[in-house]
């Protein structure tokens, strides 16, 4: 049970001070709080035996007042200290695990699911900070709060009635003890059905315009439905091991009144207690019961921060995947990037996504990367993102292997822009300016005019201030391109990758988009992966990857004449645009016949 404090000794050395304050004041105040009994039972005992004078009274009083003041005070403090302990180690396991999160690469996120790692950062890593305030404090008052009361009864009042007062305690320790592992193993169930929950959650609001679509609300309600009922059932099942904490310790402590008072009432018909005694006597039962009751506290409270501490510690202890180098190799700029028979496996794959790949580029010019669907196209592109270990072969940046170049020189080398636009609930400036902070105004005008967005401003309610909502859901599909791609261009990245990422914009606008990457991208290298071959028409050398392999390479004019998959797809692609501007320019047409 008390393993946790154990692991979190760390902690505790760390705010040693602040722990040593409370606990301190924790102790003295034990002694503090057994002190009023006694001065109550004194004074029974006087008016008993008609002794109280108004000066004796007038000294017990203030005294009493001493006391409370100085109870007062000292229980600020701790509280303070304690409590303010437990919400550090709050902000430490966050930071922590948020630190962590950023470290990690593709594989960490695909055996982790979100709500999992949202439910660490929020129930866990509360339940592991209330054992190091309100834990400690139960753990204080279970041990030496009920230590210094047991003392005082036994050694100013009577040691045989405190004796045979106590004989239900053992029963006390084997209920809590029994309860607190079926506590560990019911509470580890509904945190992990808690974070199922989350995931569900996320999942609905991310979907939520794929669920409307398709009509499948009620399904998805339903679904939730059985997810939260799940939960409920858990957290019922923890919370009827809670509600036996309280109940069998009152009723071992009732059991405990019945003796004191009933052995106590024959003590002093024999004259063996005073009355102003078994009143104090009764009291210190009393007082008592919180004790007996923060033993149950005690055991429930470990256990949760043991079960939450186990899957905290079980997800930083993930090693990343992908590490810096021993002795990291420092360059000046990426003269050449070279993929020399590189051949790669996703991790929870069954075949190779690469197979032995050999790719040449000079500091300055553009590669397109075409192929049907499945074909390895971004996964070739990711390489370069070291998202993944490295497999097979070399892949060399101003000949130095990529795995001995530091991560954060090489990261910051590149601009990426994938399909799947990722946006910010932010402003479409503050999104331009993701890369670059401090970049001015016109800096990022710039960058929307580069990426065909300018035209789209105007149609913006407060046009670079305007709020996109999460992930940019109030754009359409070709404004998140446009716009993120504005993210990679104001940062000016020696290495720029577009993975399709102009697939959702028209044909007028990828125009637009190309002509001003060729401009401004002078003296940088591009890697530009695209369904569309129009995309990748001015790219100094293209490559056609199919299951992996490259089946065809060279620049657009040697390839649209080779007679392979590139030529066939490229004619296939002039007939379909021709087809598309011969409709459109017939449907001008009719609207003109219209309105004459």
């Amino acid at each position: 049970m008390f393993s946790v404090l154990g692991k979190l000794l760390w902690f505790f050395r760390q705010h040693s001070r602040r722990y040593s304050i409370a606990l301190g004041l924790l102790f003295i105040l034990n002694f503090v709080e057994v002190a009023p009994p006694k001065l109550v039972g004194n004074v029974i005992d006087a008016m008993n035996q008609g002794t109280l004078t108004p000066s004796k009274l007038f000294v017990m009083l203030a005294l009493y007042a001493l006391l409370a003041a100085a109870s007062y005070s000292m229980g600020f403090t701790w509280q303070y200290q304690l409590y303010g302990g437990s919400y550090l180690l709050q902000r430490t396991f966050r930071l922590r695990l948020v630190q962590h999160f950023l470290r990690m690469t593709a594989p960490f996120f695909e055996c982790h699911r979100s709500g999992d790692l949202m439910a660490l950062a929020t129930n866990d890593v509360t339940a592991v900070s209330q054992t190091v305030g309100f834990g400690m404090m139960t753990l204080v008052d279970a041990t030496t709060y009920s230590a210094t009361i047991l003392l005082t009864m036994g050694m100013l009042i009577s040691w045989k009635l405190t004796l045979l007062s106590l004989l239900p305690m053992p029963v006390i320790a084997v209920a809590v003890t029994k309860y607190g592992s079926m506590v560990h193993r019911r509470f580890t169930l509904a945190q992990d059905a808690f974070g199922s929950m989350n995931n569900g959650v996320l999942e609905t609001i991310s979907g939520i315009r794929v669920l409307r679509a398709y009509v499948q609300e009620r399904r998805a309600f339903a679904h939730f439905q059985e997810i939260a009922d799940d939960v409920y059932q858990k957290n019922v099942a923890v919370a009827k091991i809670d509600a036996m904490f309280e109940p069998t310790i009152k009723l071992l402590v009732g059991i405990s009144y019945l003796i004191g008072l009933g052995y106590g009432t024959d003590m002093v018909f024999h004259s063996q207690l005073t009355l102003g005694e078994l009143t104090a006597f009764n009291v210190y039962l009393g007082m008592l019961i919180w004790p007996m009751l923060a033993i149950g506290e005690l055991m429930n409270t470990m256990q949760r921060g043991n079960a939450s501490l186990d899957r905290i510690e079980q997800t930083l202890a993930y090693p990343p995947d992908v590490t810096e180098a021993p002795t990291p190799v420092s360059v000046s700029a990426p003269d050449s990037i070279v993929f020399r028979h590189v051949t790669f496996r996703y991790p929870l794959a069954a075949h190779d996504s690469l197979r032995d790949v050999s790719v040449h580029l000079r500091r300055g010019q553009t590669l397109g990367v075409v192929g049907r669907t499945g074909s390895g196209k971004s996964t070739l592109l990711k390489q370069l993102l070291r998202e993944y270990p490295l497999g097979d072969g070399e892949i060399l940046l101003g000949g130095v292997p990529i795995e001995q170049i530091p991560l954060d020189q090489l990261r910051n080398w590149l601009g990426y822009v994938p399909q799947e636009a990722m946006l910010f609930s932010r402003t479409v400036a503050d999104n331009v300016r993701f890369a670059a902070p401090n970049a001015p105004l016109k800096d990022v005008l710039a960058a929307l005019w580069m990426a065909g967005f300018r035209e789209d401003l105007a149609m913006l309610p407060n046009g670079v201030d305007t709020l996109v909502g999460e992930r940019g859901v109030s754009l359409s599909g070709g404004q998140k391109q446009r716009i993120a791609l504005a993210r990679a261009l104001i940062k000016d990245p020696e290495i720029l990758i577009l993975d399709d990422a102009l697939s959702a914009v028209d044909a007028r606008t990828e125009a637009h988009i190309l002509m001003q990457l060729r401009a401004c991208r002078k003296g940088r290298t591009t890697l530009i992966a695209s369904h569309r071959l129009s995309a990748v028409e001015h790219a100094d050398w293209i490559i056609v990857l199919d299951d992996g392999r490259v089946v065809e390479e060279g620049p657009h004019v040697h390839l649209v004449g080779a007679g392979g998959w590139y030529q066939a797809q490229y004619e296939r692609q002039q007939v379909e645009q021709a087809m598309a501007s011969d409709l459109e320019s017939g449907d001008v047409e009719r609207e003109g016949g219209d309105g004459e």
